[in-house]
């Protein structure tokens, strides 16, 4: 029974780390996180929009657009010809607490090494 439950947790935190792997991967380039931060105001945007806000060419604004998708932070919606893009959360949500994790591990090793520094410090 052990085994099993430790195999559904290493097979979970396998898909976590895979996913905040896509996740930092698509955060990684400067102009797909300007594109996150259009998006993050809630409105939908076509590639056209995007394109022309940050004046690249379709091709380029389809492959970030692409990436990003792929990483599940946006999520398309097609009407016609016009795919419109809307920002989703959860990654972000997530990167973040894996984030406020680490964080608040090197904090906590900061804190003793500056006990431990400190009680050497008085013992001398």
């Amino acid at each position: 029974m052990l085994s099993g439950l430790h195999q559904t947790y290493s097979h979970m935190a396998m898909q976590s780390s895979s996913a905040l792997d896509r996740t930092f991967g698509a955060l990684s380039d400067g102009t797909r996180r300007s594109m996150i931060h259009v998006l993050a105001r809630g409105e939908p945007h076509s590639a056209g929009d995007l394109g022309r806000r940050f004046q690249s060419a379709q091709p380029t604004i389809s492959k970030h657009l692409r990436v990003l998708e792929e990483a599940g932070l946006v999520r398309r919606a097609v009407d016609g010809r016009v795919h419109r893009f809307t920002l989703r959360r959860k990654p972000l949500r997530d990167a973040e607490r894996w984030l406020a994790r680490h964080q608040a591990f090197w904090s906590g090793a900061v804190a003793q090494l500056d006990r431990l520094l400190s009680e050497s410090d008085d013992g001398s």
